[in-house]
């Protein structure tokens, strides 16, 4: 918020003599000063919500990028199941966020552990918030979601998708974020009454924990109880790569989550006007510079995760897979999301370098376990995320924690930025609690749900395709090469005349199959 322009008609009168009308003309001056002063105020709450609004917006693009990043990650015949569960992520979740959700996260005063007011948005907006808030949290909020139900893709019924989406944005990850986000928080970098956990508090600024592992620990667990999809591994346990049909979708996918993730990270500044202290620093430089900083190195990470991905996996598998490099530029924008704004630019790139490699060691794990995520994202969002908060332990910069984390000057900072190691630890206990937290309350839902028959498909419907089985037809027409399957489609061949020495391209004829 800017500051406040004051005048006092007192402080004012001595400066204009003592002429009969002086008095009037300092009353009148400074109530000119007071309405302009009113005038900056309304201003900056309102490019600040502007700047919100449209954070918001973005991240609620990646809603669209993990839409088409699921389809094209699948077979084609669960294409209109994984884009239903999409949707079903964003309307769920926006219901239960709005009813819980938010009061669990910021319904300040509260405890350490959970948030009390604002259910349904009473008493809202208030002075800590505004609907801009709401909007963006929900978005973050149904990220989350959307990260589990790539996990468990292909294989789960629809009753337990609407079941686990609305208890993940109305209770599991409200919770995390009220520990480490909200001024409350036991945990949390920004607690307002300064008792920090060992004097630092969690530095998670954008949510490489309290986002991507909540969603993938939580899809970790279902694609565990659910168990591999029918095919995925054969008879004597070798993997089989069940790939999904387009790679044209993966790719744009990725493209509108790098796009959406420019509102993930420096949107988390939440405001833009806002100046840093000038005595060490230009007058150029604000938080607006801090938020194009922090665009910078989420680039950075990706960009490295991508190549390191390509390299790394042309060395073990020998060729050059588009579908690994995706999945390795996500992992690299996953890890830096803890850290984007207190680190520099060359360590983003030492980010997104070991990102990779977590992603490439947990997909190796994965297939040694027997372990099926269709979309990688339990390897992808829990181990970079974990990644991504241990890095922010050891490479936090001691001036841009404080720029970010005002209050406390002495607050510790990065291991190997000279800050020791209580930031680090602060950052592993994260990591600890967020495992242990998911578990104990996604881990029996996933498990009641299959108790209860609620969560798998029947073996008959899983091979024929849920779009057949469950959502009256498919998503387009397809040949599906899975030897598995035995939808009816169609195939088109195309014959070119013959006995013709120039080809008549409007006489073609076509054969269909049924």
């Amino acid at each position: 918020m800017a500051s406040t322009v004051t005048c006092s008609a007192a402080e004012l009168l001595p400066h204009l003599g003592s002429s009969a009308n002086a008095t009037a003309a300092a009353e009148f001056i400074c109530g000119r000063f007071s309405a302009v002063s009113e005038y900056l105020t309304h201003t900056t709450y309102a490019v600040d919500t502007t700047y919100l609004l449209f954070s918001a917006y973005l991240v609620f693009a990646m809603q669209l990028g993990f839409a088409m990043l699921c389809a094209g990650s699948v077979r084609a015949k669960n294409t209109m199941n994984i884009m239903l569960t999409n949707v079903l992520d964003a309307a769920a979740g926006g219901l239960s966020y709005y009813l819980f959700g938010f009061a669990f996260a910021f319904g300040a005063p509260s405890n350490g552990f959970i948030g009390k007011h604002f259910f349904g948005l009473k008493e809202f907006p208030s002075q800590a918030f505004d609907y801009s808030y709401f909007l963006y949290q929900w978005a973050f909020a149904i990220a989350a979601a959307g990260i589990t139900s790539g996990s468990i893709a292909e294989r789960t019924q629809f009753v337990a998708y609407l079941i686990y989406s609305s208890f993940l944005t109305g209770f599991v990850y409200p919770i995390v974020s009220h520990w480490f986000w909200s001024g409350d928080g036991w945990a949390s970098a920004s607690k307002t009454d300064g008792n920090l956990l060992f004097g630092s508090g969690v530095i998670d600024f954008a949510g490489s924990g309290v986002v991507h592992m909540v969603g993938g620990i939580a899809g970790l667990w279902g694609a565990f109880i659910e168990g591999p999809r029918i095919g995925r591994f054969d008879r004597s346990g070798r993997s089989v790569a069940l790939r999904g049909h387009s790679a044209s979708l993966v790719v744009l996918g990725t493209f509108l989550l790098w796009f959406g993730w420019y509102g993930f990270n420096p949107g988390s500044f939440l405001t833009i006007l806002k100046s840093y202290d000038h005595t060490t620093r230009a007058t150029y430089y604000g938080q607006w510079s801090a938020i194009g900083r922090t665009a910078v190195t989420t680039t950075l990470a990706g960009c490295t995760a991508a190549l390191t991905t390509l390299f790394g996996k042309r060395l073990l598998v020998g060729h050059w897979n588009v579908v690994d490099v995706c999945n390795g530029l996500l992992g690299g924008f996953a890890a830096i999301t803890s850290g984007c704004a207190v680190v520099e630019p060359w360590a983003a790139i030492v980010c997104g370098f070991v990102a990779a490699w977590v992603l490439i060691g947990f997909n190796a794990l994965a297939a040694k376990l027997k372990y099926d995520d269709p979309l990688e994202a339990a390897q992808l969002h829990g181990g970079c995320g974990s990644w991504g908060i241990i890095f922010t332990g050891f490479f936090a910069k001691k001036e841009y924690v404080n720029e970010v984390y005002p209050g406390f000057p002495n607050r510790p900072y990065g291991l190997f930025m000279g800050g020791g190691g209580k930031l680090l630890g602060a950052q592993i206990i994260q990591v600890v609690v967020i495992i242990g937290w998911v578990s104990v309350t996604m881990g029996p839902l996933f498990y009641l749900l299959h108790k209860f028959k609620l969560l798998r498909i029947s073996r008959d419907d899983e091979t024929a395709g849920m779009d057949l089985t469950r959502h009256g037809g498919f998503a387009y027409i397809y040949h599906d090469e899975d030897e598995g399957s035995s939808m009816p489609g169609f195939k088109m061949t195309r014959v070119e005349p013959t006995n013709t020495p120039t080809p008549d391209h409007h006489n073609r004829s076509v054969n269909v199959v049924v």
